[in-house]
């Protein structure tokens, strides 16, 4: 009888313990309580999602490549608030035809996905694999459009199946420092000259989502350019890849001495002291075009993890989340009360510059493809 009084006397403390815990804070900026000291309802509903969420333990995304991108977008989450993310970065070509065949085998193995807005509007919309986002926002400084760059939450289509992180110059263009001076480039139409015939490299196939095509996409839309442009730059002999990090060796090892990179592997390689550098974009005459490049949030339908996913995505929407993205990426949030400090300058656009991942620029990308394959040969 002992045994079991002292056993029921350990469970009920353990009760006890457990319904005084304090729960755990939202991100900072949220807010605790009104001026009068009461709670709000919006609390209430935060404690018992980050209480399901934590109780799921686990959060499956597909996010950007990149070890500073996937450190920024998981360790701080799991820190706060206990729970795994299993993390698979990728670019774009990879992410819809994974999950359209995992989908018709009757997986449904993502929570949330990171990706650009090629990925997320052309390829997992379509397929019915994204349910719209707005429902999901729970935290007061994620939903107030005050807190965001233009008074308005920045959704990238009409559907609202997601929310951009950042915009930056789309600058996805590097030279090797010891083959290409920087005053040799001041216009794009530079690169039509003679002497770079058989010596551009495209890192991305721009027959393909990614940056190579919002690259041509910017070319196409921009009335200084347009589609003659592409077409003499086609004549140019371009070397095209679909392996990024391959095309970053090739430049800095002097292979070629311009390229269409990605700037995660380029920087990468230039922060170890290799010899390249982003052409920057506002000493050409035409500058280039803006974008929130992979940095776009989007829920799963029918996540695994549902209220992990919830969770996951007013966190990273949150002061904290996009200002521990921002000391990774060193691009300009979207959000106003996130630091710039450490903002690369050349990555902030200027106002006149096209936004090209927003849906009205995207509905132009099959004319661009077409364009595309007509001068390059079918994908």
């Amino acid at each position: 009888m002992r045994a079991q009084w002292l056993a029921a006397l350990v469970c009920s403390m353990s009760l006890f313990a457990a319904a005084c815990s304090p729960a755990r804070p939202a991100p900072t900026g949220a807010g605790a309580a009104t001026s009068s000291g009461s709670r709000e309802a919006w609390q209430d509903d935060w404690d018992q999602l980050v209480a399901a969420a934590t109780q799921e333990g686990k959060l499956h995304m597909f996010g950007p490549q990149g070890d500073e991108q996937r450190r920024a977008l998981t360790e701080p989450f799991e820190s706060r608030f206990g729970i795994t993310v299993e993390y698979q970065g990728a670019g774009g070509p990879e992410v819809t035809p994974r999950v359209n065949n995992e989908r018709g085998a009757g997986m449904y193995n993502w929570d949330v996905f990171m990706q650009g807005t090629t990925t997320l509007t052309k390829g997992l919309k379509p397929i019915g694999a994204l349910d719209p986002i707005e429902p999901m926002l729970v935290l007061p400084e994620v939903k107030d459009p005050t807190k965001w760059r233009g008074g308005e939450l920045p959704f990238f289509e009409s559907d609202r199946i997601g929310l951009s992180i950042f915009r930056r110059s789309g600058q996805y263009f590097y030279r090797n420092t010891e083959q290409v001076r920087a005053e040799e480039l001041r216009s794009w139409r530079d690169l039509l000259d003679p002497k770079w015939k058989g010596r551009l490299l495209v890192g991305r196939d721009p027959r393909l989502a990614g940056y190579g095509r919002a690259m041509f996409l910017f070319f196409y839309i921009q009335p200084e350019l347009g589609p003659d442009y592409i077409r003499e730059l086609a004549k140019q002999d371009l070397q095209i890849l679909r392996n990024d990090r391959q095309a970053a060796e090739w430049l800095v090892q002097g292979r070629y001495p311009l390229c269409f990179c990605s700037d995660v592997d380029t920087q990468s390689f230039i922060d170890n002291g290799l010899p390249g550098a982003v052409v920057d974009p506002r000493s050409l005459k035409e500058g280039t075009h803006a974008t929130s490049a992979y940095a776009n949030i989007a829920l799963a339908n029918r996540a695994p993890h549902p209220n992990a996913a919830k969770l996951y995505i007013n966190w990273v929407l949150s002061q904290e989340g996009i200002t521990s993205f921002t000391k990774a990426t060193h691009d300009p949030p979207l959000r106003l009360d996130v630091s710039t400090e450490g903002v690369n300058s050349w990555a902030i656009p200027e106002p006149n510059w096209p936004i090209t991942n927003r849906e009205d620029s995207l509905d132009l990308e099959d004319a661009l493809v077409s364009l595309l394959v007509e001068l390059l040969g079918p994908i």
